[in-house]
């Protein structure tokens, strides 16, 4: 007898469905898995068997074949161990064949036949949910299967009580939708426990206000981290679509989604040492990487020059479009990554280039070999770069000026973006070349300067349209429907390394 269950296997962010079909006929004892499996999936006899016999069921005498349809879709995961048990169980006539039309199943057996968790439950529940199907997920999973808006969810501790809700005796318990359950949020830090800094902490709010990428380049110790922590605390909450898609992203990767967190923006910060696949995504089955995990948040590359040059290189065209198609010889898959970049370097290999107590012992060749480490067209993409100096002791000091909190430049920032919302539907920094013209007006003696500059510094058309984005950003914040000439010259003064690499003092250029 043939029967058909159904289930879905992940590829990037979409979870195509997947037919399991077992027919088991008359002939030698045989057990056959087929459909394009990696080992895993392949594995999943021995598993499937061993659940079957320390349940009680006794395993079919016949050939038992088992076909996940299509055939020329790569297959992967224990995923599937649920639908095949209880696919042969249908085919043998000890459950009702027609108690699963219209659900899918998930969950990896144990050799006791107990529903171990699964990894990209939460894209396959919104497929499933879109597609008018129930799914059964392993009871680990069922929270996050429930954050599918309109899916049914009903949860699997064990195999058993898969087969007595099949059979009518009990039915399995169902999870409630959950997109808005009161999760525990932690204290994000707190921008006011950042003394002095006064340049570094404006660029921060424009690159929050805008969506700018972001590198400062300063000595140990002066706060380089501690600025970038707190940045995703100035960006406003994500929104149910953004929450959703970045779970599901997180929902893929070998950690998991963690409930507790789904809702807050991310915030990645990988080693230098970390790869390119590590970076990007990718493997033998495609994952996402840091990138796409920092979807919709923050990913924080501290010592950038460290970082390998492949490592860097990768990320420019990310950086330009949003999203990453990692490509291998059995599958594709694209993940989205529009994540806001915030880098920090040393100004040399000591790190105290430029100290006025004369520590610095670098010899110039050296310095320039590793500011070298950092390619023009990656610099090019940065849209701010700021030196972040030593703080003094006055400012460090109990009892000095404490700066804005988080809640007050947080405010602020809001109010700047919801601006950029309602004249062009995007933030500034994703604004093509077209919107910029028509949104960016900028007063006579703004566009004189700004030409002045480009000039004397040698941009190239995107460093000028990324310090145009940057204006519009400060007019923004100032609320300003024009750019005017502060806003320009502010947004010049915002990316240092051109200034230094072109060994030209705009100062000259300033009216």
């Amino acid at each position: 007898m043939l029967a058909t269950l159904l289930s879905r296997t992940p590829q990037g962010l979409e979870a195509p469905l997947v037919r399991v079909e077992v027919d088991v006929g008359s002939g030698l004892p045989a057990f056959s898995v087929v459909g394009l499996l990696e080992t895993t999936v392949k594995e999943s006899k021995d598993r499937v068997r061993a659940a079957l016999a320390n349940c009680g069921y006794e395993f079919p005498a016949g050939r038992v074949t088992v076909n996940l349809a299509p055939a020329d879709l790569p297959k992967e995961g224990g995923r599937f161990d649920l639908a095949i048990a209880i696919g042969i169980l249908a085919a043998a006539e000890l459950l009702p064949p027609t108690a699963f039309e219209g659900v899918e199943l998930y969950g990896e057996l144990s050799l006791g036949g107990d529903v171990h968790p699964s990894c990209g439950i939460l894209p396959s529940a919104l497929q499933a949910a879109r597609a008018g199907h129930a799914v059964i997920v392993p009871r680990a999973n069922a929270q996050e299967a429930a954050l599918a808006r309109g899916a049914r969810v009903l949860m699997a501790g064990h195999l058993r009580e898969v087969c007595d809700h099949a059979a009518g005796r009990k039915a399995l318990e169902s999870h409630p939708y959950a997109v808005g359950p009161d999760v525990a949020r932690s204290r994000p830090p707190d921008l006011a426990d950042v003394r002095g800094q006064a340049g570094a902490r404006r660029a921060l709010e424009i690159a929050a206000a805008g969506g700018h990428s972001l590198l400062m380049i300063g000595p140990p110790g002066s706060g380089k981290s501690m600025l970038a922590q707190r940045l995703p605390g100035l960006l406003p909450p994500l929104d149910d679509d953004e929450a959703i898609e970045s779970a599901s992203i997180r929902s893929l990767s070998r950690h998991g989604l963690d409930l507790e967190r789904w809702r807050q923006r991310p915030f990645r910060a990988p080693h230098h040492t970390a790869s390119a696949v590590a970076i990007v995504g990718g493997g033998a089955r495609p994952r996402p990487g840091e990138i796409s995990l920092a979807h919709h948040g923050v990913l924080f590359l501290d010592e950038l020059p460290e970082f390998r040059r492949d490592v860097l290189e990768v990320l420019r065209e990310p950086i330009e479009t949003g999203h990453v198609m990692v490509a291998r010889a059995s599958q594709h898959a694209e993940f989205p990554a529009r994540f806001q970049l915030v880098a920090a370097m040393n100004p040399c290999p000591c790190g105290h280039f430029g100290d006025p107590r004369g520590r610095c012992r670098c010899p110039p060749e050296r310095i320039d070999a590793y500011r070298g480490r950092l390619s023009g067209p990656l610099l090019d993409r940065i849209d701010l770069h700021v030196e972040v100096g030593r703080v003094s002791l006055e400012e460090i000091e109990p009892g000095g000026l404490v700066p804005e909190d988080t809640a007050t430049v947080a405010a602020r920032v809001g109010a700047a973006r919801e601006r950029q919302v309602v004249r062009q539907a995007c933030l500034n920094a994703r604004l093509d070349a077209a919107s910029l013209a028509r949104t960016c007006v900028l007063d006579p003696a703004a566009k004189q300067l700004l030409g002045r500059a480009m000039h004397q510094l040698g941009y190239s058309a995107r460093a000028y349209h990324r310090v145009l984005r940057v204006a519009r950003t400060i007019a923004d914040l100032a609320d300003s429907g024009i750019v005017l000439t502060t806003h320009v010259a502010e947004a010049v003064t915002l990316r240092q390394l051109d200034r230094r690499t072109q060994g030209a003092g705009f100062e000259s250029a300033s009216p």
